[in-house]
């Protein structure tokens, strides 16, 4: 008789392990059976902003469901980190951020996430150009006159940016380095923010992603001083770089990433990578990131290892950098 129960015993623990066995893969296979949440750390119409609402769509529709982009701004992208690391990882919460996600272990003493230990990766997502702006009322119309401009009113020229350690931050400390001046910086909850007080005249000078700037330059919303690559860009051919005005070597170059809590299962991941492969294909986004200047990655970059790999160099990059000029944004 104990036998016999024992036997019944080991029977339905067969049971009950085959059965979760068989759950787990039936779920995988069923992903996504509800929206997906895309957080972005900045503000809505800020550049990355653009690029999440701009892929949205067309990962949706790889997906067969809707991708929700939602804001959570603030603390140079470190909000919206800490959100997605510590979001349920089942696939349904990724993540959008730039170069950021590089440059905040060196930026933060107490950084509440780490980028290399708590996330998983889905794929690189686009490369963006970087253009120095003035609100459009500014005298100088030309670099060596900004220049002058800037030497004559050093104490009372701005500097807008999109909070301490976003891209628009370390571009303006690199350009500030670059012409030896310190200016007076004025962080926001993201680059939308700072570009409606650019255009309201409240602040001097912006360095921002084309994404948000091309339409703005080529309306004459603002006055356009360089691009931050080494080369001219397509949409905006008449507009030299600044390393050909003089500010030698100058180049900022935003890399963008999408990325998922740690632990997501593999099947969700490779889901989440093929559509985003899908959206980054479609004849509609390329177009419209060629009309902003924005590159789509080499094939071998939009995956997982290929965007660990460059997260992990840019890391490594910056970081003796910014704790060389003792920057810190916390």
């Amino acid at each position: 008789m104990n036998s016999l129960k024992t036997l019944m015993r080991i029977g339905l623990s067969s049971l009950a392990a085959a059965c979760l066995m068989a759950v787990a893969p039936a779920q995988a296979q069923t992903f996504p059976d509800k929206p997906v949440t895309m957080l972005v750390p900045f503000a809505a119409g800020g550049p990355t902003d653009v690029v999440a609402r701009l892929i949205a769509i067309p990962m949706g529709k790889a997906l067969g469901q809707t991708v929700l982009v939602e804001n959570a701004a603030g603390a140079g992208g470190t909000i919206a980190a800490t959100k997605t690391a510590r979001s349920a990882p089942n696939g349904y919460t990724i993540f959008l951020h730039h170069m950021g996600m590089s440059t905040a272990p060196a930026l933060y003493k107490k950084l509440t996430f780490d980028p290399l230990k708590d996330f998983d990766y889905i794929g690189q997502v686009v490369d963006v150009p970087m253009t120095l702006l003035a609100r459009k009322d500014l005298p100088a119309n030309t670099l060596p006159e900004l220049l002058s401009y800037i030497k004559a009113n050093r104490e009372k020229v701005t500097l807008a940016n999109a909070g301490l350690g976003a891209v628009s931050h370390l571009c303006g400390l690199l350009f500030m380095s670059a012409i030896d001046t310190d200016l007076n910086t004025i962080p926001y909850k993201g680059t939308g923010p700072a570009m409606n007080d650019l255009l309201g005249g409240q602040v001097d000078l912006l360095c921002d992603q084309t994404t948000q700037t091309v339409p703005m330059i080529k309306e004459g919303r603002v006055k356009a001083f360089g691009v931050t690559t080494l080369k001219r860009l397509s949409a905006l051919p008449n507009l030299p770089t600044l390393d050909e005005q003089g500010v030698k070597g100058f180049e900022v170059k935003v890399w963008h990433g999408m990325y998922a809590p740690k632990g997501t299962p593999p099947e969700a991941l490779n889901k989440l990578n093929a559509a985003l492969r899908t959206a980054l294909a479609d004849p509609a986004v390329v177009k419209r990131l060629n009309e902003l200047s924005s590159d789509v990655p080499p094939s071998d970059k939009i995956t997982p290892e290929g965007l660990r790999t460059h997260l992990e160099a840019e890391i490594n990059k910056w970081g003796p950098v910014i704790r060389k000029a003792g920057i810190y944004a916390d």
